[in-house]
């Protein structure tokens, strides 16, 4: 099976478990083959896509899949992760408050606050540049119809580590 026919396989499993059917892709080489089958959350999903879920559709997924590919393959279940494109609403909104990067189709892109997400446009308020010895404000919100979104990435901050002395994230 090519990938396309192992994604109208594989929808309604994910679909079933809640989950998304993101992408799925079959890559050779050195003589094995891998299935890489990513799984989102659906975008009205307020909980977090963890390792029990993940484990879980991946046991649906194998069993959906039984030989539908020849020989034999590893199957790996991931979901997109943290630098991955966000092009919906519901993706969006789970990351109200963070720090994006906004391409858009036709204007400037735009980097600051994610502070509302609408079904039509998002809301980011970038931050003024720093000036020494003044409190910083941020910038006039910039409001981004989803019709000229090219995609959003979640910028990951890291200023508050300098702050503390830490070095090391924890869990």
């Amino acid at each position: 099976m090519v990938g396309h026919d192992l994604r109208a396989l594989l929808d309604p499993v994910v679909a079933a478990s809640g989950l998304v059917l993101d992408a799925v892709a079959v890559r050779t080489g050195g003589g094995r083959t891998v299935v890489v089958v990513t799984v989102d959350l659906r975008d009205d999903d307020d909980q977090a896509l963890d390792l029990d879920r993940i484990e879980a559709v991946s046991e649906q997924v194998s069993a959906a899949l039984g030989d539908t590919v020849p020989g034999a393959y590893t199957l790996e279940v991931t979901s997109p992760g943290a630098d991955r494109p966000l092009t919906r609403p519901g993706q969006l909104r789970r990351h109200l408050g963070r720090r994006v990067k906004v391409q858009t189709t036709g204007g400037p892109d735009v980097t600051g606050r994610l502070v509302e997400v609408t079904d039509d446009a998002l809301v980011v308020v970038p931050p003024a540049p720093a000036v020494k010895g003044r409190r910083p404000k941020d910038l006039a919100p910039v409001r981004v119809a989803l019709t000229d979104l090219r995609a959003a990435r979640v910028e990951v901050d890291l200023s508050g580590l300098a702050a503390t002395g830490d070095d090391e994230v924890e869990d």
